[in-house]
């Protein structure tokens, strides 16, 4: 474990590991991103990772589903697990990986397809519908879980772009969902949004959570205690303190975190 990791005072080892990072240290050419991250993913828990801009946090999460690879520059070493499965071993096929850990954007992205088309593309590429109803099914299911069906269940043939930047980014959810993931990455899915389409969004994040695996990195202290059961606290590449968010928001025990929680710095 990094001798400089604070670790919370209140213990989190009952919680079930889905995703584990150790010593995790990222580096863009010559320059260093992160430093020996250690840190452990519960499952079914939302996990808010925070901290001033560019201190690491949405590099870190790009880690999880070897969205860096597409970086040239980029190199990553340590151990990062998904169900105790080294996910950058080199058997271990990066196609299938992101389809386990999803990924929803700062900006909604959806495809210049039909809303229908923009859910059904996951589950068509990866062979996961038998017939066209059961892929109907998958599309109506994952737009229900985005909390998004009865808002477009009249128009799913006109374009996912025609939507409001809440609904398509509920869209987004849904496309991630689609595919059956097991953890949901999320990079700032609200700092697009207007006040009512975020509070929509954090709504859905707790529902979600019974079902997934949830990492948001945020820039709002205030989601971050309104809708994660766990904080990690990165600056400078650093990854500060971890625990429960009740503890790092109540009591944190390394000052950087207490500096940041209370504006000194950020």
């Amino acid at each position: 474990m990094n001798t400089n990791i604070k670790q919370a005072e209140i213990d989190i080892s009952d919680q079930y590991e889905k995703m584990r990072g150790e010593k995790v240290n990222v580096s863009y050419g010559d320059k260093q991103a992160l430093f020996d991250v250690d840190v452990s993913i519960a499952a079914n828990k939302v996990t808010a990772l925070i901290g001033p801009s560019g201190c690491g946090k949405s590099t870190f999460l790009r880690c999880l589903n070897r969205m860096n690879d597409t970086i040239d520059i980029c190199k990553v070493t340590g151990t990062i697990t998904l169900d105790n499965e080294d996910i950058y071993a080199p058997s271990v096929d990066v196609v299938e990986l992101r389809a386990r850990v999803g990924m929803v954007f700062q900006k909604p992205n959806p495809f210049p397809k039909s809303i229908f088309e923009n859910v059904a593309y996951g589950p068509r590429i990866h062979g996961l519908a038998n017939s066209k109803a059961d892929l109907e099914e998958m599309v109506v299911t994952s737009l229900q879980k985005a909390g998004l069906f009865s808002e477009v269940k009249d128009r799913m043939n006109e374009p996912g772009t025609g939507l409001s930047g809440g609904q398509q980014q509920r869209l987004c959810i849904a496309r991630a969902i689609a595919v059956q993931p097991d953890v949901i990455l999320m990079d700032e899915p609200c700092s697009a949004l207007d006040p009512i389409a975020t509070a929509t969004i954090e709504t859905l994040i707790d529902e979600l959570r019974e079902k997934y695996t949830i990492v948001i990195v945020t820039h709002s202290m205030q989601q971050a205690a309104r809708v994660s059961q766990n904080t990690a606290f990165f600056h400078l590449g650093e990854l500060v303190e971890f625990g429960t968010t009740d503890q790092i928001f109540t009591a944190p025990i390394d000052q950087r975190t207490q500096n940041y929680i209370t504006g000194r710095i950020g």
